[in-house]
């Protein structure tokens, strides 16, 4: 564990927030993200044994860094909440490839000194970008996740590979509107592409697990992340699933408005829905019996 960032003058200028930065083997992009939150009072990068220069430049950039293996988003989240000694009542968590914009933290300014003891969170949102493309439309913004909370009164909960975009929590949720942005490409698209692979794989364990889905009529709810359940709800339903990832997508959703680099996207996407199918089909996915 490494020791916090300078208690200079200027602490008395930020927010006092904790953030909470996931990581491994993120030197491309940690000292952007972590430049970008000068504002906070605390910056902590929980890392996940990098073998690259993650730690060194997270520590040149003035946060603090502790150690721990990761098993899910949502585990590490709630690890760095019980035991990475936050300072602050109210924590924000990030990912490496993430990074604030003075707007995002100017309303998490706003949004923590208005909040009152009811509200135990907030649902924030980001802007996805593909070689300086945001795209928009084709990733469905905003889709609302649940990032900033008060600690010790909202926990996060695992979904697939990834997490449960706003979990169930007791209390009030708030909303911060201006989004920050997720450059969800940074280490080059070999990195995008192994990534879904392993994705791919998980997702089809999941599905062929799963006991309760999700209702396909989801997709005509107004809310981005229940519509992203409804689609997924529905793509295990249909034939050519990953033709109909990118109707919807590029059609429905209007990503044809992100031009061809929205079109890539959605075909990046489509392709991704087809390996889950291939995955599914695997005689590793599904043992004799029809279990994962």
């Amino acid at each position: 564990m490494t020791q916090a960032r300078s208690d200079s003058a200027d602490r008395s200028t930020r927010l006092p927030v904790s953030v909470v930065v996931l990581a491994k083997n993120e030197e491309i992009n940690i000292a952007r993200c972590v430049d970008a939150l000068a504002w906070a009072d605390e910056v902590v990068v929980v890392d996940d044994a990098s073998t690259d220069a993650t730690v060194a430049l997270a520590e040149q950039s003035g946060a603090r860094v502790v150690s721990h293996p990761f098993a899910s988003f949502a585990r590490q989240r709630n690890w760095a909440l019980d035991h990475a000694g936050l300072r602050n009542e109210w924590v924000l968590m990030l990912d490496a490839d993430e990074v604030s914009t003075a707007e995002f933290a100017e309303e998490i300014g706003r949004a923590i000194e208005s909040a009152g003891p009811e509200v135990v969170a907030f649902r924030t949102c980001r802007k996805t970008m593909l070689d300086g493309v945001w795209l928009k439309y084709s990733d469905g913004f905003p889709v609302w996740i649940m990032r900033l909370v008060r600690r010790g009164r909202a926990r996060f909960e695992d979904s697939g590979h990834g997490e449960v975009p706003v979990p169930a929590v007791d209390g009030d949720l708030g909303t911060i509107r201006s989004p920050f942005i997720h450059e969800a490409f940074s280490r080059g698209m070999d990195d995008w592409w192994m990534r879904h692979v392993r994705y791919a794989g998980r997702e089809a364990k999941r599905e062929c697990g799963q006991e309760r889905d999700e209702s396909p009529w989801l997709i005509f709810s107004l809310d981005a992340s229940r519509r992203r359940l409804g689609l997924r709800s529905l793509a295990r339903r249909v034939p050519a699933r990953g033709a109909m990832r990118f109707f919807y997508q590029y059609v429905l959703m209007g990503g044809f408005r992100d031009g061809p680099t929205g079109r890539r996207f959605c075909r990046m996407m489509a392709c991704y829905e087809s390996m889950i199918s291939i995955r599914k089909s695997e005689p590793s996915t599904v043992d004799q019996n029809g279990n994962p």
